[in-house]
């Protein structure tokens, strides 16, 4: 799977290392571990995927983590994503709004050592304001337009990494939070299952 991280353009050496020692088959129910690492997302329940690892590590990459950063992550899910962010020395901080997902994700983290993640069940899209602010967020969700309130939680001079839709198109967007403002730039298109919430899209209108 890292070789072809590599041959797909991912440079980062700390992501690629934390690639390699996360079992990303302990995170995939049963019946699939045996495409774990194959390059496309995978069904964990609830209307819910893990990522591809080539996006997995593009999102990761993006962050430009070097340790120590305190991280928000929107929509826990299995916790993969998690588990690599603290094992490239992130304070993790994420958001699940399935509790089933949660509990989950929590007993597999615990098994495996990343104890320090913290998972709280809630609405992702209005973040988790009395711990912001934060050095990088990453949500794993698309939105309909830009999360205000996940804006406000992020630090200067921090990055925010979110999947959004612009014009009808859902792209990969790096935000970086300077004085100025927000200086955004496009990773390319992406496809993410919806982010729900109070600053994503109503559930209603999903199932409508």
């Amino acid at each position: 799977m890292v070789e072809e991280l590599r041959r797909k353009g991912i440079k980062d050496r700390r992501v690629l290392e934390a690639m390699a020692r996360v079992p990303r088959h302990l995170f995939v129910p049963e019946g699939l571990s045996h495409k774990a690492y194959s390059d496309f997302p995978l069904p964990i329940g609830f209307g819910q995927t893990i990522s591809g690892p080539s996006t997995v590590a593009l999102m990761l990459e993006a962050l430009e983590l070097k340790g120590g950063e305190k991280v928000l992550e929107v929509g826990t899910g299995s916790g993969y994503q998690a588990a690599l962010l603290a094992e490239m020395g992130a304070r993790v901080f994420s958001v699940e709004r399935i509790p089933e997902l949660a509990k989950r994700a929590r007993v597999t983290l615990d098994r495996l050592g990343y104890g320090t993640v913290l998972i709280k069940i809630g609405d992702g899209s209005k973040g988790w304001p009395e711990e912001a602010p934060f050095d990088r967020i990453l949500i794993s969700a698309s939105s309909p337009r830009l999360p205000m309130r996940l804006c406000e939680q992020l630090a200067l001079e921090g990055i925010m990494v979110l999947p959004l839709l612009l014009n009808g198109e859902e792209r990969l967007m790096r935000m970086r939070r300077l004085k100025e403002g927000l200086l955004k730039e496009d990773l390319g298109p992406s496809r993410f299952v919806p982010l729900v919430g109070e600053e994503g899209w109503e559930e209603e209108k999903l199932k409508g």
